[in-house]
């Protein structure tokens, strides 16, 4: 899963993301370069395609913390913890060739100060602390600019340290001694850290077992025609191809009191169905294989009775073709199939819908073309498209408010969450658009 990473911060800063996270393939990061923190607020809305939102200082979350809140949307902070003060204070004194005791400092969170100096043993009486991250209300940066020049004015401190970059800016252009916290790698490597972590969350599911039992679908009249011998046969080469299809998708295998075939598997098993709902190898390798019809149901559940019972009733509901058929009945009780049957729709129309409708891009319109092909126009939830393209949670869902947006889908049901939440939307392609 590649994490898109919306990283807010000036121009150095971002400079320094992108050089600490050069050759991750599993991150990207999407530069929101500001020259002001108060500029935040409105880049929160350029950041709508990203997994994530890293905020590089406090006082730049701070303006767009309400917006935050609101829209509900995960983000986290790089942190002016007592190590990022710590490298300060060496860099100050040993290549400012400062003295520590009379400084003015602004940091989110002052007690990170106290325990720096506790931890140094470094006199506090002359070091003046301004913290803006406990504030109900975002200070500006002119208030921090005037905290300091009015202590460097009053002849109480010789230098200021400054976690913000603008702030040095200011400070020097009135020509005040002034050192800007760099971000530590370190630092930037727990962000990040924090930051795939919560992503990784938003797209975890609970794992799904899945039942499949497949039977020959007219045994005993085989029997009677050929002889059992014959009808044994080919109960032995079926066992032969469901065995193999086991080993490829991680499954076992057993057969039960009712002389059929059992698969037991999980998340491969499941994938592979997903992946071939429209060809369905499995179905037509048996078909060729035994010249007889065969049946097979699928059924998934959050635990092995649920998953049992759905099998069952997939099975019964192939009972009425003639013909060999496979269906799935999922967690919520819904059909689907047959599979390996496929269900028309027209490419050309839908792919002018994706472009002039929802305004997708090219890539965009031909990968979800892709996905309605594979999955055989059945319906489908956002954890659908997530698994499908190996993107967030989110990124789907972006993806389904524009289709939904452009008509190009509809709602047509729900799915019950696989964890305690609210219920998740399905949706089908609408034939009208």
């Amino acid at each position: 899963m590649k994490v898109k990473i919306a990283v807010f911060g000036s121009e150095a800063v971002i400079k320094q993301f992108q050089s600490y996270t050069g050759g991750q393939e599993n991150i990207e990061i999407f530069p929101l370069v500001y020259s002001d923190p108060s500029e935040t607020e409105t880049l929160v809305e350029k950041a709508f395609m990203c997994d994530i939102y890293l905020f590089s200082g406090a006082l730049s979350y701070q303006y767009a913390k309400e917006k935050i809140i609101k829209k509900r949307l995960p983000a986290v902070q790089v942190e002016v913890d007592a190590y990022m003060i710590l490298m300060a204070f060496y860099y100050v004194k040993n290549y400012k060739q400062q003295p520590l005791e009379r400084l003015s400092i602004d940091v989110p969170d002052a007690s990170k100060v106290d325990e720096t100096l506790d931890e140094t043993g470094i006199a506090c009486d002359s070091i003046y602390t301004y913290s803006y991250g406990k504030r109900d209300a975002a200070a500006d940066i002119a208030t921090i600019v005037k905290f300091h020049e009015m202590h460097w004015k009053t002849g109480k401190v010789d230098h200021v340290l400054t976690s913000i970059s603008e702030v040095e800016q200011l400070l020097h252009a009135k020509h005040i001694p002034v050192t800007c916290m760099r971000i530590p790698n370190l630092n930037i490597k727990h962000a990040l850290e924090k930051a795939t972590s919560l992503a990784a969350i938003n797209q975890t599911n609970s794992v799904q077992i899945i039942i499949g039992y497949v039977h020959l679908k007219h045994k005993s009249a085989i029997q009677l025609e050929k002889g059992n011998a014959y009808g044994q046969e080919l109960h032995s080469r079926l066992h032969q191809i469901l065995h193999r299809y086991a080993e490829e998708t991680n499954a076992s295998i057993f057969s039960d009191e009712n002389d059929r075939f059992v698969l037991f598997g999980t998340r491969d098993m499941l994938d592979h169905i997903t992946s071939h709902y429209r060809d369905f190898p499995l179905m037509k390798e048996i078909e060729h294989a035994l010249d007889t019809p065969v049946d097979i149901g699928f059924g998934l559940g959050l635990n092995a009775k649920q998953a049992e019972s759905n099998a069952q009733l997939a099975l019964e509901t192939c009972g009425s073709s003639n013909k060999g058929a496979c269906y799935v009945i999922n967690e919520r009780g819904e059909a689907i199939g047959p599979l390996g049957v496929e269900k028309q729709f027209n490419p050309s129309i839908l792919y002018r819908s994706l472009i002039h409708k929802a305004k997708l891009n090219n890539e965009l319109s031909y990968n979800f073309i892709d996905f309605i092909e594979v999955r055989n126009n059945e319906p489908f939830s956002s954890n659908d498209i997530a698994n499908y393209y190996q993107v967030t949670k989110r990124s789907a869902e972006r993806t389904i408010k524009k289709l939904l947006a452009g008509d190009v889908i509809k709602v047509v049901g729900e799915e019950k969450p696989y964890v305690k939440g609210r219920p998740r939307k399905l949706f089908q392609l609408n034939q009208t658009s």
